[in-house]
């Protein structure tokens, strides 16, 4: 039986994802001028290699919410928990998923 306060031997195994690897994020707001740059801007601060080329926007079907996919490079659950608490917390944001 293992004691619940101490961590795991091996860290990655509670999670499913393999780091570095390509993890998409596709977050939700408002049309309105500046929402695809802040987003973008967001996912430059926690990925340097990250390539704005490779944005999707998807406009919904009364055109006033947009979706834009970013791809950033994960490198650790805590640089994906805290590019997603910044991402929430923006103004323009509605959703991140």
């Amino acid at each position: 039986m293992t004691n619940p306060s101490t961590p795991p031997e091996n860290p990655r195994a509670d999670s499913l994802i393999e780091y570095p690897s390509q993890f998409p994020i596709k977050v939700m707001g408002t049309k309105v001028d500046g929402f695809v740059h802040a987003v973008t801007y967001i996912a430059e601060q926690f990925d340097p290699t990250f390539d704005a080329s490779t944005v999707e926007l998807r406009e919904s079907k009364g055109g006033n919410y947009l979706g834009v996919t970013i791809t950033v490079t994960a490198t650790s659950r805590e640089q994906l928990d805290e590019l997603y608490r910044t991402l929430t917390s923006h103004p323009l944001v509605k959703v991140v998923l």
